[in-house]
C-alpha cells in the first residue's frame, strides 16, 4: 500500500483565550492517499478551517501526530515548514490571492522564485500550468482584467506550477458565480483524473460532491 500523503492521528487543537480554552480540534484521524480527491465539509464553526490550516502546515497541532508524504511535520522548525509548503503543498484560496497590478504569468511565476529555479525554466513550467488551464490568451493580463473565474484558474495555475504532492483547496468557489463555480470544480476534477492528490475544504454539500470521498466534521471531531 503506498504511504499516505497525509496521515493524522490523534490531532488536537486547543487555543488558549485566556480565561478559557477553546477545543477546535479533537482527536482526529484522517489518512488520504496519493491520487484521492478528498472533500472535508462541515459548517461554519466545526474546525474545518482549524484543520486545513494544520494540513497546510500554517498552523501546529497541540496533541497528535502528522506526517505528510511520510515525514513527520512535528520534527520541522519554522523553516522547515515553509520549505514544506512551498514544495509539497500548492494552496488555493477563496479570495484568490493574486498579486495586483502583476500579469497571469507573472503571479503563477511567483512561487518558483523562492526555489532556485533559473527564470528560463520559471516561464516555460508557468505558461505550460496556465495553458493546460485554457488561459494561453490571458497570460499578459492582470487580474483586475479577468473574470472572477478566470483569476481562480490562475490561481490553480499557480498552486500546479510547483508540481506538488498535494493541492490544499479552501473554499474555492465560494467567491464565484454558480456556472464560473462549476468550471473550477471540473478543473479540479480533471486533476484528480490525471493523478493528483486534492483537499478541498468547504462548507457547500454540492461542492463536495465533486470530490470522490467526503468526510464530515463537526465540533472539531470527524462524523463521518
Amino acid at each position: 500500500m503506498d504511504t499516505p500523503i497525509i496521515s493524522l492521528r490523534g490531532i488536537g487543537r486547543t487555543y488558549d483565550m485566556g480565561t478559557v480554552a477553546v477545543e477546535a480540534l479533537r482527536s482526529v484521524d484522517l489518512d488520504v492517499a496519493p491520487g484521492e480527491f478528498v472533500a472535508i465539509i462541515g459548517p461554519s464553526g466545526s474546525g474545518k478551517s482549524t484543520l486545513m490550516h494544520i494540513i497546510g502546515c500554517l498552523d501546529r497541532p497541540t496533541a497528535g501526530t502528522y506526517r505528510l508524504a511520510g515525514a513527520p511535520v512535528e520534527d520541522l522548525d519554522d523553516d522547515g515548514l515553509a520549505r514544506v509548503r512551498s514544495r509539497t503543498i500548492g494552496f488555493v484560496f477563496q479570495s484568490y490571492n493574486l498579486l495586483p497590478r502583476t500579469s497571469a504569468l507573472d503571479n503563477v511565476v511567483a512561487p518558483l522564485l523562492y526555489q532556485g529555479v533559473k527564470r528560463s525554466d520559471r516561464v516555460r513550467r508557468a505558461r505550460a500550468a496556465l495553458e493546460r488551464l485554457g488561459l494561453a490568451d490571458r497570460m499578459g493580463h492582470e487580474p483586475s482584467e479577468l473574470s472572477g473565474g478566470q483569476q481562480q484558474r490562475v490561481a490553480v495555475a499557480r498552486a500546479l506550477v510547483s508540481d506538488p504532492a498535494l493541492i490544499l483547496a479552501d473554499e474555492p468557489t465560494g467567491n464565484l458565480d454558480q456556472a464560473s463555480g462549476h468550471d473550477v470544480l471540473e478543473v479540479f476534477r480533471e486533476l484528480n483524473r490525471s493523478g493528483r492528490t486534492i483537499v478541498l475544504i468547504t462548507h457547500d454539500q454540492e461542492v463536495a460532491e465533486a470530490a470522490t470521498r467526503q468526510v464530515h466534521i463537526r465540533d472539531g471531531r470527524l462524523v463521518a
